[in-house]
């Protein structure tokens, strides 16, 4: 499966957050919309950054309660893994893995357009793998 079709499924929307804005701001958006990354983006189009809960939990053991009144920018990963809308969900399982990222924006033309998760990866696995048992038992079940 593309991306792009992955995107058609869940949408495209893509919350973001200008790097000024405060770390607390951030945990709100995180809340408000259920998520776990926002993408950092001073114009709302292109990528500056990506800041996750994970990276808010980090700084915040490392440097204490002060890192939620400071801004976005201190805390955010600056060299984000992006893909076009071309790729695979099957091509990010590796990107994913081995650069320990749960969320890749989707990019065209230096333009934000969608957001691909972990979550989006593995329930396309899990269609796969559904698909193939449904196959087999058939195949099976047929051959009797």
């Amino acid at each position: 499966m593309r991306v792009t079709e992955a995107l058609r499924r869940k949408g495209g929307s893509v919350v973001t957050i200008s790097r000024d804005r405060s770390v607390r701001d951030l945990l709100a958006l995180l809340a408000r919309h259920r998520i776990g990354a926002v993408v950092v983006s001073d114009d709302g189009v292109g990528v500056d950054g990506i800041v996750s809960e994970r990276d808010v939990v980090r700084r915040l053991h490392s440097d204490g309660e002060g890192v939620l009144d400071g801004p976005v920018d201190a805390i955010m990963t600056a060299a984000v893994h992006t893909c076009g809308p071309d790729a695979t969900l099957d091509e990010l399982m590796p990107v994913m893995t081995e650069h320990r990222v749960r969320h890749v924006p989707v990019v065209v033309d230096a333009r934000l357009t969608g957001i691909v998760s972990i979550g989006d990866v593995v329930k396309h696995r899990i269609a796969e793998i559904q698909a193939e048992r449904d196959q087999l038992t058939e195949y099976i079940a047929g051959g009797s």
